[in-house]
Order: C-alpha cells, then sequence, then structure tokens
C-alpha cells in the first residue's frame, strides 16, 4: 500500500529529499533493554578515528566542545555514531552531536558561518532569539535555506542572555542529529550565581529513518505505543472499581476511539534517549564537589518527546525557564516539553554520587546522567513511574456528572502540591465562543479569532484588564458543545477546558513529589510592555489520531492562510487544546507571556506548553518586522500540519 504522505503540509517540505544519504536499514531487532539503555562505549566514532575531530583545540565544558567570539564557523555535514550497537550516520555540526555549545555575548554583534556539506539543503534556526526575520533560518519564510556547498553567515547582535538552542529547521535534520546548546552571556555580572556550570542537553535518537517513522504514524498514530490496555488491567480495575465500572470505563474509551496510554507519538521501542549525546548506558557525567552551587542548564532537544527530570535526594532550585530568569523555587521533579529549558541550581550534600533521571511522558525509556564529586561514580537508577491512563479531567469531563469516578487521578488530593493549587486544578470553564467566530474575528482578517468574547474591545482600542476565560466559568456539559462538532481534521472536542496553571498533568499528579507547575514560574521584572492587550486571537490546537492529521482550527498549514500582527500592537492569543496531547507552541521572534488564570502576567516564554484539555492565554508584542514561524514543537506534529505563519506588518 502506498504511503499516505501528502507534500507541502509545511513549509520547509519543499527542501526535503528522502534523505536517501542515510542508508535504509532492516528492522532493528536489539534485545528491548538494550535498545533503551544504548550502548557504553556508544556515541561518536570519532575516537575509533572512523571521522576527523573537526572540534581540535575548542573548549571543553563537561566532556562538550564550546564555541566562543563574535565569528564562528560551523560545518553541518553526516557523522558516523553508534548509540545502540548498531553504526548509523547522524547530521552534525563540526562532528558533533550534540552539535558545539556556542557561547555568546549579549551585547555583542555575532557573525556565524554556517557551511553546508550535506548532498540536501540545509538551515539552523536560533531557537528563542529576538533578532532580524530574514536572520532566523527558517527555510521558505526567513531565506531559501543552505543549498548544498554553500555557506550562509548568520549576522545579528545579542539582545539577550540566558539558555537558549539551536537547530536544523530542514524536514527531518533535527531528529538526525542537528541540535545544540547556545548560551548567551549577560553583559554585566550574572545575578544567578553558581561555582560549576553544565549544559544537561536531552533528545531522542532512532535507528530508523524520521521518513519511516512518519509513514507508520500516518498509517496508525499507535504504531509505537507498547502499552495498550491489557487484561491485567482489566483485572486489576475490576478488584478495585468493580466489574460494572471497569466495563463501562473501557466502553467508554472504545466509544471515543482513543487510546487512554497515548501519551507521545514515538516510544522507546523506536528511540534511545540521550544525556549530551550519551545513552543511559554511556552516564555522562558532571563533576562537583560536596557544597558546590551547581549550575544545571536542562535543554530539550528533542524531536518529539516530553521528559519528567529528577535527582533522587536532591532538591532542585529553579531560577530560569526559556532564558528567562524568575524567582527561585525548590521542587523535586518537572516536566521540560520539547523546546523548553530550565535552568536549576543543585548542591551536593556529601560524597556520593547522584543520578540525573529523565524519564519520557510515555514511561518507555529514559535518559541518564550523573552528578558526582569523581569521574567513573555511579547511583541507582531509579525504577520508572507506572503507566498510568489518562483521565476524564484530560479529555476536558472532569466536570461531566456521572464522570467523577472514571477519572484515573483525584484531582483533589494533589500531593507535593499546595493547597491553593489543589484548589486551583479543578478547572475553570471558558468563555462562550461561536464557532465559526474563532477563525474569522472581526477584524475580517484570516485567523483572528475573536469568539464572542463579550467584554473585549476592538479596533486597537485600549482592553479591560479582566477578560472572558480567564477565572469565569460559562457551564459545562453538553449543550456547551454545539457547533462545536467534529470534521475530518478534528476528531474531538474539548467540552470544558481549564486554565488552571497548576496541575502538573497526566502521570505527575498524586506521586509524593514537589512537582513544577507554571503557576510556580514568576520572571523576574515583570511583563515586557505594561500595555493591555487591544485584540485577542483564539486558536484551537486540533488533530485527527487516526489519520495523524495535526493542525490550528481543524486546518493544516497546507490549507489554511497567514496570520496577521499589526506592528507596535500588544495582543492576546489564547490556545485551547481539544486533543489529548500536550502541544509545546513555539512563537518565533517574539517572547509569549503567560497570563494566570486571572489574567495577570505569570512568565515569560519562547515555548508554551498546553496540556490535553487545557485552555492557556499569552500577551505578545508585535514588535518584530517580517515573517515568523508558529507551531508546535512535536516534529511529527509540525510534519503534519500544525503550523502557521504569523506576519508583522
Amino acid at each position: 500500500m502506498k504511503d499516505p504522505l501528502k507534500p507541502n503540509d509545511f513549509p520547509a517540505s519543499r527542501f526535503a529529499t528522502n534523505e536517501s544519504h542515510r542508508p535504509t536499514h532492516g528492522n532493528v531487532n536489539l534485545p528491548r533493554r538494550r535498545f533503551v539503555l544504548g550502548v557504553a562505549g556508544g556515541g561518536l566514532l570519532t575516537a575509533a578515528g572512523l571521522w576527523p575531530a573537526l572540534a581540535w583545540g575548542q573548549e571543553h565544558a563537561g566532556g562538550m566542545p564550546v564555541l566562543r567570539g563574535t565569528d564562528i564557523r560551523l560545518k553541518i555535514g553526516l557523522t558516523p555514531v553508534n548509540f545502540t550497537g548498531a553504526a548509523r550516520q547522524a547530521t552534525a555540526v563540526n562532528g558533533m552531536v550534540p552539535a558545539p555549545i556556542l557561547r555568546l555575548k549579549e551585547g555583542e554583534t555575532v557573525a556565524i558561518h554556517v557551511t553546508n556539506q550535506l548532498a540536501q539543503p540545509s538551515s539552523i534556526h536560533w531557537h528563542g532569539i529576538l533578532l532580524p526575520f530574514d536572520m532566523d533560518g527558517v527555510p521558505g519564510l526567513a531565506f531559501p535555506g543552505i543549498a548544498p556547498g554553500e555557506t550562509f553567515t548568520y549576522r545579528f547582535k545579542v539582545q539577550q542572555s540566558g539558555t537558549y538552542w539551536y537547530h536544523s529547521h530542514s524536514k527531518f535534520q533535527e531528529q538526525t542529529g542537528l541540535y545544540g546548546p547556545l548560551i548567551l552571556d549577560p553583559a554585566g555580572a550574572d545575578p544567578i550565581q553558581a561555582d560549576r556550570d553544565y549544559v544537561v542537553m536531552l533528545s531522542d535518537w532512532s535507528d530508523r529513518e524520521p521518513e519511516w517513522i512518519f509513514r507508520r504514524l500516518k498509517q496508525s498514530s499507535d504504531f509505537f505505543n507498547y502499552q495498550m490496555p491489557t487484561v491485567g488491567d482489566l483485572v486489576q480495575d475490576i478488584r478495585t472499581m468493580g466489574w460494572a465500572q471497569a466495563i463501562d470505563k473501557r466502553k467508554m474509551w472504545n466509544a471515543m476511539r482513543m487510546n487512554p496510554t497515548d501519551l507521545g507519538d514515538v516510544s522507546g521501542a523506536a528511540y534511545t534517549y540521550l544525556a549530551n549525546g550519551m545513552s543511559p548506558a554511556a552516564n555522562w557525567t558532571a563533576i562537583a564537589r560536596p557544597g558546590e552551587r551547581v549550575r544545571l542548564r536542562v535543554i530539550n532537544g528533542s524531536a518529539t518527546t516530553i521528559f519528567d527530570v529528577r535527582i533522587p535526594g536532591l532538591k532542585m532550585t529553579v531560577v530560569s525557564a526559556d532564558g528567562q530568569d524568575v524567582e527561585p523555587v525548590a521542587v523535586d521533579e518537572f516536566r521540560i516539553s520539547v523546546a523548553e529549558t530550565y535552568d536549576v541550581i543543585v548542591q551536593l550534600p556529601d560524597e556520593r554520587a547522584y543520578t540525573i533521571f529523565a524519564q519520557s511522558i510515555d514511561r518507555s525509556g529514559y535518559a541518564r546522567a550523573t552528578l558526582a564529586p569523581r569521574a567513573g561514580m555511579a547511583a541507582p537508577v531509579p525504577q520508572m513511574d507506572p503507566k498510568t491512563w489518562l483521565s476524564m479531567v484530560d479529555m476536558g469531563m472532569g466536570g461531566m456528572h456521572g464522570m467523577e469516578g472514571m477519572e484515573g487521578h483525584d484531582m483533589s488530593g494533589h500531593s507535593g502540591q499546595s493547597d491553593a493549587s489543589q484548589r486551583s486544578m479543578q478547572g475553570h470553564d471558558m468563555a462562550e465562543m461561536r464557532h465559526g467566530e474563532q477563525e474569522h474575528g472581526k477584524t475580517g482578517m484570516p485567523g483572528h479569532g475573536m469568539g464572542n468574547m463579550h467584554g473585549m474591545q476592538h479596533d486597537n482600542q485600549p482592553a479591560p484588564q479582566q477578560m472572558p476565560g480567564h477565572g469565569k466559568a460559562a457551564g459545562n456539559g453538553m449543550k456547551d458543545m454545539k457547533g462545536l462538532d467534529t470534521e475530518p481534521g478534528v476528531d474531538a472536542r474539548v467540552m470544558s477546558p481549564s486554565t488552571s496553571l497548576a496541575d502538573p498533568g497526566p502521570r505527575l499528579r498524586d506521586n509524593g513529589r514537589r512537582v513544577l507547575t507554571y503557576a510556580d514560574l514568576r520572571t523576574i521584572g515583570g511583563p515586557l510592555d505594561p500595555r493591555p492587550p487591544s485584540r485577542e486571537i483564539v486558536l484551537r490546537l486540533t488533530g485527527n489520531m487516526q489519520r495523524f492529521v495535526w493542525g490550528f482550527n481543524g486546518k493544516k498549514f497546507s490549507e489554511h492562510e497567514k496570520v496577521y500582527f499589526k506592528y507596535g500592537e500588544r495582543l492576546r492569543v489564547t490556545l485551547i487544546n481539544d486533543t489529548m496531547m500536550n502541544h509545546p507552541i513555539h512563537l518565533h521572534g517574539m517572547f509569549s507571556e503567560v497570563e494566570s488564570e486571572e489574567g495577570a502576567f505569570q512568565v515569560r516564554k519562547h515555548t508554551v506548553n498546553v496540556q490535553p484539555s487545557k485552555q492557556i492565554s499569552f500577551l505578545v508584542t508585535a514588535d518584530a518586522p517580517g515573517q515568523w514561524a508558529f507551531h508546535c514543537h512535536l516534529l511529527y506534529h509540525m510534519e503534519a500540519g500544525m503550523f502557521r505563519t504569523v506576519v508583522v506588518a
């Protein structure tokens, strides 16, 4: 049967090839545990003399090469790697996976010369960086891409500081290794003081071709899900909730044609999870002495994997989110969605080793590193958490009569969170909104969905601070679903989206640990722009799991027009997740300032993760003229259509 792929779902696809430079291999039949953990001596094959070491003479930080200065040269090419026991080729920068750490300084103008040694076009996008749109690195929007054999010079002034990263924006090159850390040092003294400073870059690697993975997802979206409900699960449910409820629970999921364990697109069945390019068996190690303040800059450079990160036995103090300093908050664990970054401070209390443990959201595997006083030390690796089902809360049905007993978790008993957080997690309904007005608001511009936002002003007039959808309930139940019918690109609509920022999300509730949420994050210094928004854009995050089609408002990229921001305006963007999956939404060129449930400034981010059935709003100042990418950062969702072009003019 022919693979059901359609061209031009994503603008960079015009530069895509079949990646024929990466040889197609047969079925991967490695033993299950070995495939998850990788090999102890894996990674780049430069040590064996199989590839020229292009990083000679570079500074190193924790074993990772570092490039500094205002004039930097990078080469994109193929590099042999071995993460699983089988030799493969990766798309690398200067022969490195991850690419070298780039360490730039705020206030300086840099020139980064990127030479493409591949047989097909390539690109580099500077994720979260404020720069001219023609330096942003998105083929088809910012520039044509870097042709084979050519060099493109990115030139921009560094206007910020913090932890960021860079990656390819050409087809699947990010999945095959083209990603790296980008650290911007402040012009003055760093307000975050630390004795040691390490990058921990998480990623997912597959020996299979990304095109093969994408085809399997299009044919069967749960192809990589090895956690299908079993007879054993049924027996356990019968014991805990009784025969009738256990059967009703399964009937409900069957009626919705959805899988209650489908938290990720690709699992450990196809992935080995890496920390700084090293498999769990290889165990990358950061050295620190007891009492030292250690700054860990955690970056999720995965193609599609969301990680839950903790260091058993140590508290972590979160001091920065997406490169922006936040008021310190001590936690045991945090979920880091694809493309997000978190800086944490930790201190070793003794001479023991501690495991940096990052389990995938679907609990099919993990990345692992070690923090220790000496090289060669190791600590026990914890067991992965249970593979619990999604709940009715995750489906936006938490308040529906008769559903309470079917929830996978008791939202009122969320251990490890504050009382205020528990109350907040009961959820709020969004204000009334008429389907059809989401897509074309009163401005007449495509994508400007105002809905029935009574109280919102238009035509660039000031809007009130208290907006609908922020702490205001409009009731719930089927009556609110009028007009929100499904269509070919939409297989579900959320009845009562929650605006709570205090919910840590599926598989983190009630785990007995103090888990970070967006409600805990408060960016130091407040908003960049004190003006209230003059208008609101409402976008629903939609998908059809069976067809593996993703988009905004039921339309994928190839079916929709551009979204227009007026230069200089302050506007609110409200995202409603109609799906069962998390969507890390990234707006290029401008920061997104997430609002609290009451409509107040909360946290500044470049990537906003929207949980299943959640509604989240952020303010943005359209101060960057040009055309910018706006998309889900799950690579296969973006390729399947969850992408829009934002024009600022």
